[in-house]
């Protein structure tokens, strides 16, 4: 058993450190487009063009010029041409002359705005505008969604489907990511045996393994599964020594905490990782260990569920970002008042499971499911946390809170 105790540290504390202290990985690939979702730009690209290229209808309806409107809008005008998306109209509309025209259609010269054609009255060859038109009406501008020059990505930006389709627009087809971060995970203790086989008596289904690898799958990670190591110092030192040959980062639950049977940090001694910090001023996820090896990262989060999911959520996951070479974003938080009561120790930050509700133009913050770090169905169907500050001493009904929303709830 430890019988050194440092106090524990705030988890904002403890990220800025990790943040600022994180070497990111330096090999990149260059991949097509159509696989680029989720991963890290490691290039900067720049706009070879103005994006629209020409001045172009906003709107179906009749270009004409805004001069010859003005002065005479009772007058019709003859329609001489027509000009769609791909077929523009090869000529110049002089005056009191329009061209029927379709979004995203080039303006033709001599025409300088756009009257929808619910503004406007036809017959046959004429048509009258019934509404004010100015310069530049309904039109867009070259370069209005990019301009020549303008950047498109930045390096360590995570490519979304949005920038996919600014990328794709600014022609580019290939662009360079970062490799995927190879991610090991692993459960600990004897008590615990995948889903699927028989349990003992005493034993109990792993959750974490597969909870994890869910939370961390997607497209710039590559996850390793090291299965369920025994609670002994020699089976978890090899462990980490084996799984620290291919991955970039490993990830074990259960053991984090310094009871007799708990070996992580003995286990990250005996492979030479420094250990970063060791407990955290959090609730849940208070006995949670951060070790590094090289430039490798070894998470030791404890074992119940939904402590392992807050950490994972809070901590890891930004950390991953950053050393993948990305840029983290700071956490959503969203002010909202709490429906509930609670009382705390101050000195420590909680996460409680809340539901978001609705009454009318109000919305308040209630607690969801029963309490206990082990809980896990306090996390289904809970629509985010909240997060009760470090010196705070209790919630009241009313106390403006800081709501994180999950992703499930999001757009």
């Amino acid at each position: 058993m430890t019988s050194h105790r440092n106090p524990p540290i705030p988890i904002n504390q403890a990220l800025d450190h990790l943040l600022a202290s994180i070497i990111a990985l330096d090999a990149s690939e260059s991949v097509p487009l159509d696989n680029a979702l989720g991963r890290i730009s490691t290039e900067k690209v720049v706009s070879n063009l103005d994006l629209p290229s020409t001045h172009n209808a906003a709107v179906d309806g009749y270009g004409v010029d805004s001069e010859s409107l003005t002065k005479a809008p009772e007058r019709p005008f003859k329609i001489v041409g027509v000009a769609r998306a791909g077929h523009p109209f090869d000529g110049v509309i002089g005056q009191g002359e329009a061209i029927e025209i379709y979004t995203g259609g080039v303006m033709p010269s001599g025409s300088n705005c756009v009257a929808m054609h619910e503004d406007c009255m036809r017959n046959g060859d004429k048509v009258l505008i019934s509404k004010k038109l100015f310069t530049g009406s309904n039109m867009r501008a070259p370069g209005e969604n990019l301009a020549k020059g303008e950047i498109v990505i930045t390096k360590g930006q995570t490519i979304t489907s949005a920038l996919i389709g600014q990328l794709a627009a600014s022609g580019t087809a290939q662009i360079q990511v970062q490799r995927r971060l190879r991610v090991g995970v692993l459960s600990t203790g004897d008590e615990v045996v995948p889903a699927g086989h028989k349990a003992g008596f005493g034993q109990i289904f792993d959750a974490n393994r597969p909870m994890l690898k869910a939370m961390l799958k997607n497209n710039r990670s590559e996850l390793i599964d090291y299965g369920i190591v025994p609670d002994s110092l020699s089976a978890l030192t090899d462990a980490y020594r084996q799984a620290l040959k291919v991955a970039d980062v490993v990830i074990s639950s259960g053991g984090a905490s310094d009871g007799i049977e708990d070996h992580t940090q003995s286990a990250m001694q005996a492979i030479g990782a420094e250990c970063a910090f060791w407990r955290l001023a959090m609730k849940p996820g208070r006995p949670m260990a951060v070790g590094r090896f090289g430039k490798k990262l070894i998470f030791c989060l404890p074992g119940n569920p939904v402590a392992a999911f807050v950490c994972t959520r809070l901590l890891i996951i930004p950390l991953l970002t950053r050393l993948a070479g990305g840029i983290p974003q700071s956490l959503l938080k969203l002010i909202v008042p709490a429906g509930f009561e609670h009382q705390k120790k101050a000195g420590r930050t909680e996460f409680l499971r809340v539901v978001l509700v609705n009454n009318g133009d109000e919305q308040k913050l209630q607690l969801h499911g029963r309490k206990g770090a082990g809980v896990i169905s306090s996390l289904t169907g809970a629509d985010g946390l909240v997060e009760i500050p470090l010196e705070n001493a209790g919630v009241e009904i009313g106390t403006l809170l800081s709501f994180l929303p999950f992703h499930e709830r999001g757009l």
